[in-house]
């Protein structure tokens, strides 16, 4: 310790050893003239590696302080799963498409973000593998919405509304409720008293301020006439248009293969059936709109239409059943129509649609009998019914 404080412990290099190390200490401290008046230096030629020191966030710092059990617990888990965790989950692509880039606030009209924003939830939570239906025989005589949840993973995520829920889940494992008994939950809709503790309060909120700790949006302060509200304009606009990209290429597709621009990165868990609860998430949560801004009129009413026949295909179980009646038949005619016109009459929209099907059985682990992407199924099936409900 030196006399005016603290001094910062020098690291060696990797090529470097400690007793070399403490050889180059000696050396500079006798550094000084030498017998016959000549000027001795120890200076190290050009291409000797610079130490530097412990902690350092400088490129060509020592990396210290790292546990090579984690890394071994996130190959384990990425083995688990399938792959990476994208960047942003579910939840926060959906949000982010539906602010409004300059002035970093939602629609005061949109109602239904709220309530599809709760059914995010369970989806994120099923694609990483943390809950999944009851393995139970007899649920196929009851309506997806109706059957019961699990948990069969109780470890956290890392993110903070995902883990709430999951503890929330975890706690109520002796009286399983349903899908939909989950969402009104989650969401505040619910008539039973005894349950309301169960609400996740804030969730638009604190997505937002997730995203600005990931740099993609900022915090600023803006005047409504009579009160200040914090606002969160978008900061990255590279992250929201590459979701506008793939949203927007899956819904303008014309042949049967799914474009390898309307899927995340390459190695990114579940890459297909994340694209497909983004796109239905969006569309039943109003804010697929905000997308189109590039799209004509009739580019827009394909997409539109595109958009609910992916729905209608996915709210049933098995996936591709199409004919479970959640979508309205006058939707679907339309929904087929222009599928019809967007692909100058080459292939149908269902046709288009069934090959999407394809890409996500390809991603499930028991095939038919995947409870997790079953309860995918379920969560979709509840959020067609949103109009209704709300």
């Amino acid at each position: 310790m030196s006399a005016s404080g603290l001094s910062r412990r020098r690291v060696p290099n990797a090529s470097q050893s400690p007793d070399d190390e403490h050889t180059d200490s000696n050396n500079n401290i006798n550094n000084g003239p030498s017998r016959n008046g000549s000027i001795r230096t120890n200076t190290p030629p050009l291409n000797h590696s610079i130490s530097t020191h412990a902690g350092s966030a400088f490129q060509g710092g020592s990396k210290i302080a790292y546990d090579p059990r984690d890394l071994s617990q996130d190959a384990s888990e990425e083995a688990k799963v399938g792959g990476k965790m994208p960047k942003l989950t579910i939840l926060e692509e959906v949000l982010l498409l539906g602010i409004k880039d300059k002035q970093g606030y939602l629609s005061f009209w949109n109602d239904n973000i709220s309530y599809a924003l709760r059914g995010c939830i369970l989806i994120e939570l099923a694609l990483r593998r943390r809950i999944a239906l009851v393995r139970d025989p007899n649920r196929r005589r009851t309506p997806l919405g109706d059957r019961l949840v699990e948990v069969i993973d109780d470890r956290q995520t890392g993110e903070t509304i995902l883990d709430e829920a999951l503890r929330m889940m975890k706690a109520q494992e002796v009286d399983k409720m349903s899908v939909n008994s989950w969402i009104d939950l989650l969401s505040g809709e619910t008539w039973n008293v005894m349950k309301i503790g169960y609400q996740l309060k804030q969730v638009r909120e604190r997505l937002a301020k997730g995203l600005v700790d990931k740099g993609v949006l900022r915090t600023e302060k803006r005047n409504f006439l009579l009160f200040d509200m914090a606002t969160h304009p978008v900061a990255d606009i590279r992250t929201k248009e590459g979701i506008i990209n793939r949203v927007v290429s899956l819904l303008t597709s014309t042949t049967s293969a799914v474009p390898p621009s309307a899927l995340d990165k390459e190695g990114v868990q579940c890459r297909a059936m994340r694209a497909v609860c983004l796109v239905c998430a969006a569309y039943t949560a109003s804010v697929l709109d905000n997308a189109f801004g590039r799209l004509g009129y009739e580019e827009r009413e394909a997409a539109f239409s595109r958009a609910d026949e992916i729905l209608a295909e996915f709210v049933c179980w098995p996936l591709g059943g199409g004919d479970s009646g959640s979508v309205s038949t006058a939707r679907r005619r339309q929904a087929a129509a222009a599928g019809r016109i967007a692909s100058g009459g080459e292939i149908s929209g269902r046709e288009s649609v069934l090959g999407l099907v394809a890409e996500v059985r390809k991603e499930s682990i028991d095939g038919d009998e995947d409870v997790g992407f079953e309860l995918i199924a379920g969560v979709l099936e509840v959020l067609s019914k949103l109009d209704s409900l709300l």
